[in-house]
């Protein structure tokens, strides 16, 4: 099996303000997306991206920020394990993210010796 890379992407919305049930409702899907995933062995590792952090450029140049300059966030990424990158596409469609606007890019691995 190869290994796929889920990345998820949206743009920000920092004026939506979610209740503790939203929040609380919005977590179950994601814990019930990624536990079905995991349900059929597919499932590798996963993490969400927190909003700190800085971009190092060339000519030691640091911006704050790791999106300073773009419209649309990376929020976090599950690995999955699959024998194809068509099937890594059919476990990403019930992705969360996608409710709320947002998408997955899924791309393949390549293991470093």
């Amino acid at each position: 099996m190869k290994e796929f890379m889920m990345i998820f992407r949206m743009t920000p919305n920092f004026d939506m303000q979610l209740t503790a049930e939203q929040m609380q409702e919005s977590v179950k899907q994601w814990q019930d997306w990624i536990g079905g995933i995991a349900s059929q062995g597919k499932f590798v590792s996963t993490n969400q991206l927190g909003f700190e952090g800085k971009t190092l450029k060339p000519a030691h140049v640091i911006t704050d920020g790791p999106y300073a300059e773009v419209k649309e966030i990376i929020g976090g990424y599950v690995i999955v394990k699959t024998d194809t990158l068509d099937e890594a596409m059919t476990l990403a469609e019930g992705c969360p993210i996608l409710f709320i606007g947002g998408n997955v890019e899924v791309r393949d691995l390549i293991k470093m010796n």
